[in-house]
């Protein structure tokens, strides 16, 4: 297995950052022909999504994300930023990995799919992700 952590700095707003060139970049650099491409986030406040980005989707998702986890003073979890709590629970709706086949050296994404990143916590604006390739057979 093959693995780098890849920097992304996210700002003081909620965002869908796009991190796909950076997993292509990886799939490239390591000579990946057959096998799996593994995106995590080892953040207890940042999940990661294949999804079709601009378009207004990833507006979409952020504004969703508001109604279901508001940024009030509705959550136990209390230090950072109001409403941080919610960044919290965000891994459970919008899970910390993604695993993408890789076929004759390319991501077998969709037609519209993008890799992205999901980040509400404002109060934490560098991230990293892990990416592992693991070879197929």
């Amino acid at each position: 297995m093959r693995t780098t952590v890849i920097r992304v700095t996210t700002g003081r707003d909620e965002t869908v950052h796009d991190i796909t060139a950076d997993c292509h970049k990886f799939v490239q650099d390591v000579g990946g022909d057959d096998g799996l491409l593994h995106v995590f986030v080892p953040h207890a406040t940042a999940g990661i999504a294949l999804m079709e980005l601009g378009a207004g989707s990833d507006h979409d998702l952020l504004a969703t994300l508001a109604d279901l986890l508001p940024a009030d003073d509705r959550w136990e979890h209390t230090h950072g930023s109001r409403g941080h709590g919610r960044s919290h629970v965000l891994p459970a709706f919008v899970t910390p990995y993604a695993t993408i086949p890789v076929i004759a050296g390319q991501m077998a994404l969709g037609t519209w799919q993008s890799v992205a990143l999901i980040d509400l916590n404002v109060d934490n604006p560098d991230r990293q992700v892990r990416l592992s390739f693991l070879a197929g057979t």
